[in-house]
């Protein structure tokens, strides 16, 4: 894929899944904007690595966070073609543990998971739609889509996402695509701890082995150059979800 002198945003992109869409995307020649709420060091050595690239650090839950992307990219090179949700938070409870689920945890993961990804998605659309070739990918998860996940907030909000997703594709306009990626167990370091957990998704899952980001960026690609695909989402979880 030759992606020479296009423009992409990629949240949540300092570690990860979200690093290694960056890294992949700039390969192929595109110039990234690279984000994370907390972990500015990460953020800014990545945007040095890949060259022409930029950091814009902020929680895409503050609205304030949306459009300092987007005017990075429209500041810095005139344009933007393509925009990566990949930005999420999970709340520190148990998937079965109903009665631990407070307040605080739905907000902090809708606003982030949700209302984030909409806010971004938002703000990007007058240029995306400007593009020849506009797209956004979410990031979604299992979690939306079976009955697991790291907990009970998360799994609501991943689900959103793949319905955001198809309404997205409905109504943007302009061209634009939109789809999403949804990975079983990825190896990353928010999952470095899950040691029982990799082992029984190795032994049950078909592909007998955990995603790596690599993988999930494979399947972005892949969506990317699916140039007639819109509202879909596309599971990558090694065919775990065929026997969960």
């Amino acid at each position: 894929m030759d992606l020479t002198g296009h423009v992409v945003i990629v949240t949540g992109s300092s570690s990860g899944i979200g690093e290694a869409v960056a890294r992949r995307l700039a390969a192929a020649g595109a110039r990234i904007v690279v984000n994370s709420a907390s972990s500015v060091e990460a953020g800014e050595r990545l945007a040095g690595e890949l060259g022409e690239a930029c950091y814009v650090q902020g929680d895409i839950s503050d609205p304030s966070t949306a459009h300092a992307l987007v005017g990075a990219a429209r500041d810095r090179w005139g344009r933007l073609d393509g925009l990566v949700n990949n930005a999420a938070v999970t709340a520190d409870v148990p998937l079965a543990d109903i009665d631990g689920v407070t307040v605080d945890h739905w907000n902090r993961v809708l606003g982030v998971n949700v209302v984030g990804t909409f806010l971004v998605s938002q703000a990007a659309l007058p240029l995306l739609r400007a593009a020849e070739d506009g797209w956004i990918i979410n990031i979604t998860s299992i979690a939306g889509i079976r009955q697991t996940g790291s907990s009970l907030p998360y799994a609501v909000s991943k689900a959103a996402v793949d319905h955001l997703t198809t309404l997205l594709a409905k109504h943007a306009g302009g061209g634009v695509r939109v789809n999403a990626v949804a990975p079983g167990l990825v190896a990353t370091p928010w999952t470095e701890t899950w040691d029982a957990v990799k082992e029984g998704v190795t032994a049950m899952a078909p592909l007998k082995r955990v995603a790596t980001p690599d993988d999930i960026a494979d399947a972005c690609v892949g969506l990317i150059g699916a140039r007639y695909a819109t509202g879909q989402t596309l599971l990558v979880d090694g065919g775990l979800g065929l026997v969960l």
